[in-house]
């Protein structure tokens, strides 16, 4: 993997990741394919939306279909028919959201399958092993999401943890591709830049911003990223993980993230909730029953561009798997054009003059401090 940073303006960095698959350009938004597929959207589709990157998760792949399957068709790209780059998720965030059925050691975690009730133990060597089976260009260490709320030793605990997985995790990993350490730490300034320093000591090919979006408040999240964003190594690249929101995004790259990942657009769009240019568009309201209006007036997505609201909010009241595909197809295309048009800002030092029409178009004020305004 390599890493090329080709521009800044304040925090916010333009770069280009070259990984096995394919050239990135950042920042960027990747869809999630947790099981090998962005629901409801084929991988041709996803090709023509520009998707330049995309997730699969070694948790839910590990269970379903098994290593032994993946193996067969050498990995998860001949697997789905998806020919450019793959993050994949080490199961961390999983062992957290099946926190009930789990039991954490120093060894890894052991849970009951969700599938079928089989005992499954996951440890670091296990999860680089699965991830080199899946042969994604980039992989992630296994580390302990720290829930939201606890107290700082609780956090402290956790994070030293998830450090001494990293470890393991490095160790483990016998691959060309890249492996990204996890910064945990909860909302702890102190912890963060500690898990930041001991992570870089161990080295890895970029750094990810872990264990947000768990509860905490916005603007707690905004602080981490706020103060951890520019202490990460300028050289690598830096993902912020689960996050989120059209808004998240922009504040994410304003403070200076490269790589963002979230099944809201994908998931919303399965609600009847559009992202458009004039903030969130609610398919399911009675007033676009007869609507000869696209989704967002603004937008020339391959969905935008043929169909009404009325055919939109007559598919999702009749359950037709069609308004999913078509939902998903505009709110993907948002997503991926609200990075395009964040590029095309850095690279014109224009950034925040960019990010406050954006915000203007919402009818939304930019959860910002004064002082990252300023050009």
């Amino acid at each position: 993997m390599q890493f090329s940073l080709k521009g800044q303006d304040g925090e916010a960095r333009l770069g280009q990741l070259e990984l096995s698959h394919g050239v990135v350009q950042t920042p960027i938004f990747m869809p999630c394919g947790t099981y090998g597929s962005v629901k409801a959207v084929t991988p041709e589709q996803l090709k023509d939306l520009g998707v330049e990157i995309l997730l699969g998760n070694t948790f839910h792949l590990m269970l379903r279909p098994g290593p032994e399957v993946i193996e067969k068709f050498g990995g998860l790209h001949c697997f789905m028919g998806w020919e450019k780059p793959i993050l994949t998720d080490s199961g961390g965030f999983q062992v957290f959201s099946l926190s009930d059925i789990n039991r954490i050691d120093e060894k890894g975690v052991v849970f009951r399958s969700p599938v079928n009730g089989d005992q499954i133990q996951l440890t670091p060597e296990r999860s680089m092993e699965m991830q080199m089976t899946l042969n994604s260009d980039i992989a992630m260490c296994f580390d302990e999401c720290t829930p939201y709320p606890v107290s700082e030793s609780v956090a402290e605990q956790s994070m030293e943890l998830s450090l001494r997985w990293a470890k393991r995790s490095r160790r483990a990993f016998e691959s060309s591709n890249a492996l990204f350490g996890i910064i945990q730490g909860g909302v702890f300034g102190g912890l963060r830049r500690a898990s930041l320093d001991r992570l870089t000591e161990i080295g890895f090919e970029g750094y990810a911003i872990g264990g947000l979006s768990v509860g905490e408040p916005k603007d707690a999240m905004l602080e981490v990223i706020t103060e951890l964003a520019p202490l990460m190594p300028r050289d690598k690249p830096r993902y912020l993980m689960g996050v989120g929101t059209p808004s998240d995004l922009i504040e994410s790259v304003r403070r200076g993230v490269d790589m963002m990942d979230c099944v809201m657009p994908t998931r919303n769009a399965r609600n009847g909730h559009y992202f458009t240019s004039a903030g969130v568009l609610r398919i399911r309201n009675a007033k676009h029953r007869q609507s000869s209006e696209p989704i967002d007036t603004a937008c020339d997505c391959y969905t935008c561009s043929r169909y009404s609201r009325a055919y939109l909010h007559h598919l999702d009241r009749c359950k037709e798997p069609l308004a999913a595909t078509l939902g998903s197809i505009h709110n993907l295309h948002y997503y991926l054009h609200l990075m395009i048009a964040a590029r095309e800002a850095i690279h014109l030092k224009n950034f925040n003059k960019w990010a406050a029409s954006v915000y203007e178009g919402w009818g939304e004020t930019p959860p910002v401090s004064p002082w990252m305004l300023s050009d």
